[in-house]
């Protein structure tokens, strides 16, 4: 049924809510048997691209413009690094990291869904350039934000002045929240997973749910708090290590 005209997507000067009645599909060089659904984009005023690629059985999606990050939501998926000759599996909660300029081919082995992050590399002259990056959300040590057990991080990216941003995901248990609304410098792009919970952005407030994608410009009032039975938990991109007047 239309829903003449009413959505919760919403469109402010410094934050973007995209729930998934109004996304929009679309072709990319380097995808074949697939669409995708750019979330944020430097049209929108980010430094950066978020998306989430949708690939058919035997879709293929090769090396973009810039550093990337892969996660999969779902499906079955090989990596292939033709420096390495390797061919690694991802599965739901699966990820890699790919620098700038390195060679790959993702091939969808059934339907599958990818979060998608692209940034423009700012390379630090006392750091090696990051390397290649592989693993799986699952494996990787939990910790409590800022001592609340409720409120778990785990961090994508190892913790090494090499990467320009960050990735984590956190998961909420039923009522927790953030202690603090959160105003710095940098931006984010967000990626509800699971569950739910109410999110204040700027001097508004969203009930949002799985599904939903929030970009937080810089100095944008955020806080989140999670509703509901079930736990929160979301996909978040910050720009990180580098000098602000970089």
């Amino acid at each position: 049924m239309h829903n003449l005209g009413h959505t919760r997507s919403s469109n402010r000067r410094d934050h973007l809510l995209l729930t998934p009645d109004t996304f929009i599909r679309t072709p990319l060089p380097g995808l074949t048997g697939g669409f995708a659904i750019v979330h944020v984009a430097p049209q929108a005023g980010a430094a950066f691209t978020m998306m989430t690629v949708e690939l058919d059985a035997g879709g293929v999606l090769t090396e973009g413009p810039t550093q990337r990050l892969l996660y999969v939501l779902e499906g079955e998926l090989t990596l292939k690094e033709p420096s390495s000759r390797k061919l690694h599996r991802l599965t739901a909660g699966g990820y890699a990291y790919l620098p700038t300029e390195h060679p790959h081919t993702l091939t969808a082995k059934k339907a599958s869904r990818v979060a998608v992050i692209e940034k423009p590399f700012m390379p630090l002259e006392s750091e090696r350039n990051p390397a290649f990056v592989i693993g799986r959300e699952q494996d990787l040590p939990s910790t409590a934000l800022n001592g609340d057990k409720d409120l778990q991080v785990r961090a994508l990216l190892p913790a090494s002045l090499a990467f320009d941003f960050a990735c984590n995901t956190m998961t909420y248990a039923p009522g927790a929240a953030l202690s603090q609304v959160e105003i710095h410098y940098m931006e984010h792009g967000l990626l509800m997973l699971d569950g739910g919970g109410i999110y204040r952005l700027g001097d508004s407030w969203y009930p949002t749910t799985a599904g939903d994608f929030i970009w937080m410009a810089p100095y944008c009032p955020q806080w989140f708090g999670a509703i509901g039975k079930k736990p929160a938990k979301y996909l978040i991109y910050k720009d990180f290590n580098r000098h602000t007047l970089a």
